[in-house]
């Protein structure tokens, strides 16, 4: 695409949307200094394991995913989605300090465990919201540009967290009790900078999970939920990026750019493929996303060098870019616009029980047979996806 036609793409999408990827790079500012540093804490600080560690991401993140099924149906039935992100927004807020304080795994795993609740209830409203608000025509757009923004965060995060790790001599908790501040800044913008419409709020409050509303969500809607649970046994928790780092010799307070540098890609081609998205068949672009995230597994399976590394974080980082905002277009294609909040909450319940599975079995993997068998299990898993993907094209 042309600059001026991608001039003319950034400007029918809604200031809404803008000001939504503005909070998400806020927190994910505040999540990601933390979480680029959390794996590395739990194993040189208070000692866990590596399965411990795939566990307990696991465990969050899939209980982020899971709550978005109630808090997606919640803002289907109230016609409103801003109340419950404000909420989820305050809650994952909250839990920042936690980490900070934390003296053991304990505290580690409630303070995760809320802010991915946090997480849970704020994104389906917020996803539907986007769709709410945006052009058909422009959507991919609309999702890949708050996915670049929400990316941004993603690297000046660990990036953040690096500098701060080298200036503080590796103090994780002062590190910890800086994130505390974007976190706050991303509800004081959400409070003041988003306003819902009223053509948002429906005059009859529909019961999202009566059994002929369900019926509404047809089969298109449920092989996207397949895939995207499937998906998700492929990219298990990006923790285990950072542990390979960490095995590979990089330095402690500079393993968090393995993930600088996988976001830096990402929000760099989330944009592009989520306007690519709007131009060419979903279904092609995911499986070629697909086949990226195979060959990131790979290399970073057989590859020790820093090199190595660097080029499957990079891939990874592209497979991202490509199928994330991909994905959301999706599900907002194929269900119906009074159901997205259901929709989304659905897909994200079976992604998370997935997430679930293979983060506790990539720790397994890491433990029993080494890092190369977790990235070739998930190469494994993302083949099936592809395989999936192309038997949902032919019927």
């Amino acid at each position: 695409m042309n600059n001026k036609g991608s001039t003319s793409v950034l400007r029918q999408i809604p200031s809404g949307v803008w000001v939504l990827g503005f909070v998400s790079m806020l927190m994910d500012i505040s999540s990601e200094m933390i979480h680029s540093l959390l794996p590395m804490f739990m194993v040189t600080v208070l000692g866990t394991s590596a399965l411990t560690v795939g566990l307990i991401e696991g465990l969050a993140e899939s209980t982020a995913l899971i709550v978005k099924v109630f808090s997606g149906a919640i803002s289907d039935y109230l016609g409103k989605r801003k109340g419950l992100a404000v909420f989820g927004y305050v809650l994952g807020a909250l839990t920042k300090p936690l980490f900070a304080i934390a003296s053991g795994i304990g505290i580690v795993v409630t303070a995760r465990l809320l802010d991915r609740i946090g997480k849970g209830i704020r994104e389906a409203p917020r996803d539907a919201l986007v769709a709410d608000i945006t052009p058909q025509e422009v959507r991919g757009a609309a999702f890949g540009l708050r996915q670049s923004l929400d990316t941004v965060g993603a690297f000046i995060g660990p990036l953040l967290a690096v500098g701060l790790m080298l200036l503080w001599s590796s103090d994780f908790r002062t590190v910890f009790w800086v994130a505390v501040l974007p976190g706050a800044l991303a509800v004081v913008l959400l409070l003041f900078g988003v306003h819902e419409t009223h053509r948002q709020v429906s005059q009859h409050p529909l019961n999202p999970i009566l059994r002929e509303n369900l019926r509404r969500l047809g089969r298109s809607y449920w092989w996207v939920v397949l895939i995207g649970a499937v998906f998700s046994l492929a990219r298990f928790s990006e923790a285990f990026l950072i542990l390979r780092a960490q095995q590979s010799g990089v330095p402690v307070a500079l393993v968090p750019l393995v993930m600088v540098a996988m976001n830096v890609v990402y929000a760099a081609t989330a944009y592009p493929f989520g306007t690519l998205a709007d131009r060419m068949s979903h279904s092609t672009l995911l499986a070629l996303g697909l086949i990226v995230l195979i060959v990131a597994d790979v290399v970073l399976a057989v590859g020790n060098h820093w090199t190595m590394l660097l080029s499957g974080v990079a891939l990874w980082g592209i497979h991202m870019g490509m199928t994330q905002g991909l994905i959301a277009t999706m599900v907002a294609d194929t269900a119906p616009a009074d159901l997205r909040g259901t929709a989304y909450g659905f897909f994200n319940l079976m992604s998370g029980l997935a997430m679930l599975i293979a983060s506790g079995l990539a720790g397994w993997l890491w433990d029993s047979h080494g890092a190369a068998a977790t990235f070739l299990g998930g190469a494994l898993f993302a083949s099936i996806a592809l395989l999936g993907l192309f038997v949902w094209r032919k019927f």
